[in-house]
Protein backbone atom coordinates (compact mmCIF):
# COMPACT_ATOMS: atom_id res chain seq x y z
CA UNK A 1 0.00 0.00 0.00
CA UNK A 2 1.08 3.49 -0.66
CA UNK A 3 0.55 6.87 0.83
CA UNK A 4 1.61 10.00 -0.15
CA UNK A 5 2.93 12.57 2.11
CA UNK A 6 2.30 16.07 1.43
CA UNK A 7 3.19 19.32 3.57
CA UNK A 8 1.33 21.81 2.89
CA UNK A 9 2.65 25.21 1.31
CA UNK A 10 1.16 27.82 3.72
CA UNK A 11 0.66 27.08 6.77
CA UNK A 12 1.38 28.48 10.36
CA UNK A 13 2.06 25.23 11.95
CA UNK A 14 3.35 21.99 10.13
CA UNK A 15 0.51 20.79 8.34
CA UNK A 16 0.41 17.77 5.88
CA UNK A 17 -2.05 16.29 3.77
CA UNK A 18 -1.98 12.43 2.96
CA UNK A 19 -3.10 10.90 0.36
CA UNK A 20 -3.79 6.99 -1.10
CA UNK A 21 -2.76 5.97 -4.53
CA UNK A 22 -6.20 7.03 -5.65
CA UNK A 23 -6.06 10.56 -4.82
CA UNK A 24 -8.67 9.83 -1.88
CA UNK A 25 -7.37 11.32 2.14
CA UNK A 26 -5.93 8.98 4.11
CA UNK A 27 -5.02 11.61 7.12
CA UNK A 28 -4.65 15.16 7.99
CA UNK A 29 -1.89 16.28 10.27
CA UNK A 30 -2.42 20.11 12.02
CA UNK A 31 0.67 21.22 13.88
CA UNK A 32 -0.50 22.21 17.40
CA UNK A 33 1.36 25.05 19.16
CA UNK A 34 3.54 23.41 22.11
CA UNK A 35 6.99 23.37 23.44
CA UNK A 36 8.65 21.08 20.81
CA UNK A 37 6.86 19.38 17.83
CA UNK A 38 2.95 18.22 18.54
CA UNK A 39 1.29 17.02 15.54
CA UNK A 40 -2.88 15.75 15.98
CA UNK A 41 -3.28 13.13 12.88
CA UNK A 42 -6.98 12.69 11.93
CA UNK A 43 -8.85 10.29 9.48
CA UNK A 44 -11.00 11.74 6.48
CA UNK A 45 -14.31 11.78 8.88
CA UNK A 46 -11.97 14.50 11.22
CA UNK A 47 -11.48 12.12 13.99
CA UNK A 48 -8.23 12.61 15.87
CA UNK A 49 -5.93 8.93 15.35
CA UNK A 50 -2.55 9.49 16.70
CA UNK A 51 -0.40 12.29 18.03
CA UNK A 52 3.06 12.66 17.77
CA UNK A 53 4.99 14.90 20.25
CA UNK A 54 8.60 16.07 20.91
CA UNK A 55 9.97 15.82 24.24
CA UNK A 56 11.87 19.00 24.93
CA UNK A 57 15.22 18.90 26.81
CA UNK A 58 16.43 15.85 25.45
CA UNK A 59 19.89 15.48 24.03
CA UNK A 60 19.10 14.11 20.83
CA UNK A 61 15.62 14.41 19.71
CA UNK A 62 13.36 12.36 20.97
CA UNK A 63 9.15 11.80 20.02
CA UNK A 64 6.45 10.44 21.94
CA UNK A 65 3.54 8.27 19.96
CA UNK A 66 0.00 8.06 21.02
CA UNK A 67 -3.06 6.36 19.32
CA UNK A 68 -5.88 8.43 21.04
CA UNK A 69 -4.85 8.98 24.66
CA UNK A 70 -2.57 5.49 24.58
CA UNK A 71 0.90 5.82 24.47
CA UNK A 72 2.77 3.49 21.98
CA UNK A 73 5.77 4.68 22.07
CA UNK A 74 9.07 6.65 21.52
CA UNK A 75 11.21 7.05 18.38
CA UNK A 76 14.75 8.72 19.30
CA UNK A 77 17.30 9.81 17.23
CA UNK A 78 20.79 7.57 18.17
CA UNK A 79 24.25 8.87 17.52
CA UNK A 80 25.75 8.59 14.67
CA UNK A 81 28.27 9.60 12.09
CA UNK A 82 27.67 9.60 8.88
CA UNK A 83 23.77 7.95 8.55
CA UNK A 84 20.91 9.06 10.14
CA UNK A 85 19.54 6.24 12.67
CA UNK A 86 16.84 6.35 14.89
CA UNK A 87 15.48 4.13 17.67
CA UNK A 88 11.66 3.01 18.10
CA UNK A 89 10.62 1.51 21.38
CA UNK A 90 7.88 0.19 19.36
CA UNK A 91 6.93 -3.33 18.01
CA UNK A 92 10.60 -3.98 17.42
CA UNK A 93 10.92 -1.56 14.71
CA UNK A 94 14.45 0.11 13.23
CA UNK A 95 14.50 3.27 11.09
CA UNK A 96 17.58 3.35 8.74
CA UNK A 97 18.47 6.33 6.37
CA UNK A 98 20.63 7.32 3.65
CA UNK A 99 23.31 9.78 3.98
CA UNK A 100 21.18 12.89 1.97
CA UNK A 101 18.55 11.57 4.86
CA UNK A 102 15.76 11.46 1.83
CA UNK A 103 15.32 7.73 1.97
CA UNK A 104 14.51 5.39 5.23
CA UNK A 105 13.44 1.84 5.85
CA UNK A 106 11.69 0.73 8.53
CA UNK A 107 12.65 -3.41 9.40
CA UNK A 108 11.18 -5.05 12.27
CA UNK A 109 12.95 -7.31 14.40
CA UNK A 110 13.53 -10.14 11.83
CA UNK A 111 15.02 -7.99 9.21
CA UNK A 112 11.45 -7.92 7.11
CA UNK A 113 10.87 -4.35 5.73
CA UNK A 114 7.64 -2.80 6.89
CA UNK A 115 7.93 -0.11 5.12
CA UNK A 116 10.15 2.10 2.61
CA UNK A 117 9.92 5.70 2.61
CA UNK A 118 11.34 8.40 -0.16
CA UNK A 119 11.58 11.44 -0.64
CA UNK A 120 10.33 13.25 -4.15
CA UNK A 121 12.75 15.69 -5.20
CA UNK A 122 11.69 18.90 -7.65
CA UNK A 123 8.32 19.58 -5.13
CA UNK A 124 7.97 23.19 -3.86
CA UNK A 125 7.09 21.20 -0.49
CA UNK A 126 8.49 18.06 1.39
CA UNK A 127 6.99 15.19 -0.42
CA UNK A 128 7.43 11.81 0.91
CA UNK A 129 6.33 8.38 -0.76
CA UNK A 130 5.57 5.88 1.82
CA UNK A 131 4.88 2.09 0.87
CA UNK A 132 4.19 0.16 3.52
CA UNK A 133 4.17 -3.95 3.48
CA UNK A 134 1.02 -4.69 5.94
CA UNK A 135 -1.90 -1.64 5.48
CA UNK A 136 -2.46 -2.10 9.35
CA UNK A 137 0.78 -0.37 10.02
CA UNK A 138 0.21 2.87 8.14
CA UNK A 139 -0.51 5.04 10.96
CA UNK A 140 2.12 4.16 12.81
CA UNK A 141 4.34 4.22 9.78
CA UNK A 142 2.70 7.79 9.41
CA UNK A 143 3.77 8.68 12.72
CA UNK A 144 7.68 8.08 12.32
CA UNK A 145 7.72 9.36 9.38
CA UNK A 146 6.60 12.40 11.38
CA UNK A 147 8.81 12.43 14.09
CA UNK A 148 12.17 11.91 11.61
CA UNK A 149 10.75 15.13 9.94
CA UNK A 150 9.99 17.15 12.69
CA UNK A 151 13.56 16.40 13.59
CA UNK A 152 15.56 17.64 10.62
CA UNK A 153 12.96 20.81 10.95
CA UNK A 154 14.16 21.59 14.14
CA UNK A 155 17.90 20.94 13.27
CA UNK A 156 18.27 23.00 10.22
Amino acid sequence: MKLLFKQRFFSWFDSYDIYYESGETAYEVKGQLSWGHCLKIFDPSGNEVGTVKERVFTFLPAFELYAGNEFLGSIRKEFSLFTPRYNIDFNGWHVEGNFLEWDYTIVNTYGTTVATVSKELLNWTDTYVLDVANPNDALYVLMFVLAIDAEKCSRN
